[in-house]
C-alpha cells in the first residue's frame, strides 16, 4: 500500500524558500513578456539582478519569520508577513544602486513591479495554509517508549510540529496497572502492525531509555519496517531537528553520548574565524556605540538617573569571572533586595530603558568585553555567578554552558524570551547546547539574522 504523504520540517522550510523565488521570478517574467517590458525580463544580460532580488527575498523573509512553520501555517501571520516581506524586497531593489538596474523610465512600472512580487507571494503563500498546512499531511507515529514518558513524549513532538499524529505506544517499561489510561493508546506489536498495513504509518520514534525493553520479537519487527523502507528513528534526534534543543532532561546520565565535545571546540580553522569576525564585530559595534552615547547620555538624564554606564560580575568561559558593560537601564538600587532575574513587565526598568533594551542598544557597551577576549558575538548569555550556582543544582549540564564564551546574542536569545522559571532556564539551557554542538558559519549566520529581526520589530528584552 502507497504511503501517506509527509513533509519533515526542514522540507517544508526548503520548500517554502524555493517556491517564494520561483512564483516571483515567474511572474515577473510573465508580466514582462504580456506587456513588454524589458525591465521585468529574465535573460543573459540581466540575470545577475535576478539572483539579487532572490537574496533580498529570501533575506527579508527571513527576517520576517516566513519559514517560521507556526508562523507560516496561520493565514494572518502569514499574509502579514508576505507583503511586508514584498513591499521592503522591492523597496531595497528598486533603490540600490550598481547592485540593480536603473529606475523604470515610466513609474507605472513600479506599481507593476510591487504588484509581480507580492501578489504572486500572497497567492502562494495561501495555497501553502490550504494544502500542505492541512492535517491530509500529517506523519502518523508510532512511539516505542515506557508507559510512564509516553505522554510527555507525544506531547513535546506535537508541540513543535501539529501535523505530527501520535497513533499509539508500545510499552517498553512496566506494565501499565488495570484502569490507567497515560492519554495515548497501548498497541502490541500486532496491532502496530496492522496499523502499518491500514493506516499508512510512516515513522516508529524509539524513545525508550530500558534496553531490557526492546524484546527480540520488537527488534525483529522494527529490523522489518528498516527493511520495508520506513523510518525508524531515535527520540533525541527527531527531537533535536524539530525543535534545534537538546533534550537533556530526558538523555539523563547518557547526555555526553549525544554531545560531542572534542568535534566543537578542537575545529582551529573555526575558532580563528569565529574570533576574527569578533574582532571586526566588536571593532564595528565601539564606532557605533560612540556615537550613541551623546543620544543615551540625553535619554538617561531624562529618563533615568544615575550612571550611564553599569558593570557587573557575570560568568564567562572556564567559569571565569568577568565584569560585563551596559548601558544602564534599571532604577537606582534594582537590587537593593538582593540578586534577582529580571522579568517581563519587570517594575525596575525604566521607560527609556525600556527603549534600550527593545532596541538592543543598552548592549553595545559589551563590545569592549568582546574586543578584550571576555565574550564573543554569539554565545550563551553570561550568567551572575550567583545565578549560575543555583541553577547548577536544579538543571542536569547547567555547567555545560561554560565550554564556550559567553555571547552578546544567542540560539536561545532568538528563540525564547526571559528565563523565570526552572523550566524556562531548562528551555534556554537545550537552545545553548544545541549551539555548542552545532555550532558552524551557517548557524552563526542564522543567529545574526534573526537578531536583526529582533531588533527590527523591537522584541529585544
Amino acid at each position: 500500500m502507497a504511503k501517506s504523504i509527509h513533509f519533515e520540517m526542514s522540507e517544508r522550510k526548503i520548500l517554502l524558500r524555493i517556491i517564494d523565488v520561483f512564483v516571483v521570478l515567474g511572474s515577473l517574467e510573465l508580466v514582462g513578456i504580456i506587456f513588454g517590458l524589458e525591465y521585468f525580463g529574465i535573460n543573459h544580460r540581466q540575470w545577475i539582478w535576478s539572483v539579487i532580488l532572490a537574496a533580498y527575498l529570501l533575506f527579508f523573509a527571513t527576517i520576517f519569520e516566513l519559514y517560521n512553520l507556526q508562523r507560516a501555517s496561520r493565514i494572518t501571520g502569514s499574509l502579514k508577513g508576505a507583503i511586508t516581506a514584498g513591499s521592503i524586497t522591492c523597496l531595497f531593489y528598486l533603490l540600490t544602486p550598481f547592485f540593480t538596474p536603473e529606475l523604470p523610465d515610466n513609474r507605472i512600472q513600479i506599481l507593476y513591479f510591487y504588484l509581480a512580487v507580492t501578489l504572486p507571494l500572497l497567492i502562494w503563500r495561501a495555497i501553502y495554509i490550504k494544502l500542505f498546512a492541512s492535517s491530509r499531511f500529517n506523519k502518523n507515529s508510532i512511539l516505542i517508549v515506557d508507559a510512564s514518558e509516553a505522554a510527555m513524549v507525544a506531547q513535546s513532538l506535537q508541540d513543535v510540529d501539529p501535523n505530527y499524529d501520535i497513533k499509539g505506544f508500545i510499552n517498553t517499561g512496566p506494565a501499565i496497572e488495570a484502569g490507567h489510561y497515560v492519554g495515548i493508546k497501548q498497541l502490541s506489536i500486532s496491532d502496530a502492525h496492522q496499523l502499518f498495513k491500514s493506516r499508512d504509518i510512516t515513522e516508529v520514534v524509539v524513545a525508550s531509555n530500558e534496553v531490557e525493553g526492546i524484546t527480540s520479537n520488537l527488534y525483529r519487527w522494527l529490523i522489518e519496517l528498516v527493511e520495508g523502507g520506513y523510518s525508524v528513528r531515535e527520540y533525541t534526534q527527531v527531537y533535536e531537528e524539530m525543535t534545534d534543543r537538546i533534550p537533556v532532561q530526558y538523555v539523563g546520565k547518557d547526555f555526553y553520548k549525544y554531545f560531542p565535545f572534542a568535534r566543537n571546540n578542537q575545529n582551529r580553522l573555526y575558532k580563528v574565524y569565529h574570533r576574527a569576525f569578533d574582532i571586526a564585530a566588536s571593532l564595528i559595534g565601539l564606532i557605533f556605540c560612540i556615537i550613541l552615547i551623546p543620544f543615551v547620555l540625553i535619554g538617561n538624564v531624562l529618563g533615568n538617573s544615575g550612571r550611564l554606564f553599569y558593570t557587573q560580575e557575570r560568568v564567562g568561559l572556564n567559569r571565569k569571572v568577568f565584569k560585563i558593560v551596559k548601558f544602564r537601564t534599571m532604577v537606582r538600587d534594582a537590587e537593593k533586595l538582593g540578586a534577582q532575574f529580571a522579568t517581563k513587565g519587570d517594575v525596575r526598568i525604566t521607560k527609556f530603558g525600556k527603549f534600550l533594551r527593545a532596541t538592543r542598544i543598552d548592549e553595545f557597551p559589551q563590545f569592549w568585553n568582546i574586543l578584550k577576549g571576555e565574550m564573543s558575538v554569539i554565545g550563551p548569555r553570561p550568567e551572575r555567578e550567583v545565578f549560575v550556582e543555583q541553577l547548577s543544582e536544579k538543571i542536569p549540564f547547567y555547567e555545560t554552558r561554560h565550554v564556550v564564551k559567553p555571547g552578546l546574542t544567542g540560539w536561545a536569545q532568538v528563540k525564547t524570551k526571559y528565563g523565570v522559571t526552572d523550566e524556562d532556564h531548562l528551555r534556554k539551557l537545550q537552545y545553548d547546547l544545541y549551539y555548542i554542538k552545532k555550532r558552524s558559519v551557517f548557524l552563526d549566520m542564522r543567529i545574526i539574522v534573526k537578531t536583526v529581526s529582533t531588533i527590527v520589530f523591537f522584541k529585544g528584552q
